[in-house]
């Protein structure tokens, strides 16, 4: 194994982690891709924020490599593939050059267009308003806000790479505009509608892998996602607090 041949193999394991692996499952894999290599130890470490990969070859010569996680974007589709092309890699260990061309074609695979994303973001808000007791035309006011959310979201995505302001400040716009939508008419009852879009932003996933992690024995990453989920949600509450601060308790 070289330096190249390591570097394609922790690009799985990065894309994994920003795709929504939980933590022992990109450990797994990425022993043993390494593995299949012949070498004589691998030691991996990874927690939310990096991973690190140590390999020590039959001649005894190590070589590490780290990688530093900045963002995720949950994406099962990918995951998916991901993990087809590591256990290819376990068993057949193809060369550096083959995995770079295999993840072009990951990364090349179709995604769902722009509209579509907009029109599954409102369907779920209106489902989730409808599910709480919402009306018909709360969930329609719901449907239009969580497009909304969905293209504030992408917009600040793209300007500011904090996920703490970007969850305070979308719930802010979005609570600012539920208001407004309640005083022209186009829905009911505020909480309804509001709820419909806070279920769009809640940190499920994170907060899932978290209690995987911890019942895995990766306390350590599983402490540090479910932080970060738990703050997430504290940012979604005070950007919605601070629309009701502006609006002088409306929402309230």
């Amino acid at each position: 194994m070289d330096q190249i041949l390591l570097a394609r193999l922790m690009d799985i394991g990065e894309k994994m982690l920003v795709a929504g692996a939980e933590v022992n499952r990109v450990e797994d894999t990425l022993s043993r891709m390494a593995k299949a290599y012949d070498v004589s130890r691998v030691d991996v470490f990874t927690i939310t924020s990096s991973i690190v990969v140590t390999v020590i070859a039959n001649d005894g010569v190590p070589m590490t490599q780290t990688r530093r996680i900045l963002a995720y974007q949950t994406d099962l589709d990918k995951l998916s593939g991901l993990n087809e092309l590591a256990r290819t890699i376990a068993q057949n260990k193809p060369d550096a050059s083959y995995i770079e061309q295999e993840m072009n074609r990951l990364e090349q695979k179709a995604k769902y267009p722009a509209w579509t994303q907009f029109v599954i973001y409102g369907g779920i808000a209106a489902v989730f308003t409808l599910f709480f007791g919402g009306t018909a035309q709360d969930a329609l006011a719901s449907g239009l806000l969580g497009m909304v959310l969905k293209w504030l979201v992408r917009l600040f995505q793209g300007l500011e790479n904090n996920a703490v302001i970007i969850h305070v400040v979308c719930p802010f716009l979005v609570g600012l505009l539920a208001v407004g939508m309640i005083r022209w008419g186009l829905g009911e009852n505020l909480e309804w509608i509001l709820i419909g879009n806070i279920m769009l932003l809640i940190p499920g996933v994170s907060l899932t892998n978290s209690i995987r992690d911890i019942i895995s024995g990766d306390t350590m990453a599983g402490l540090l996602r479910m932080s970060e989920a738990i703050l997430i949600s504290l940012s979604i509450a005070i950007g919605f607090g601070l629309a009701s601060l502006v609006l002088g308790g409306i929402i309230l």
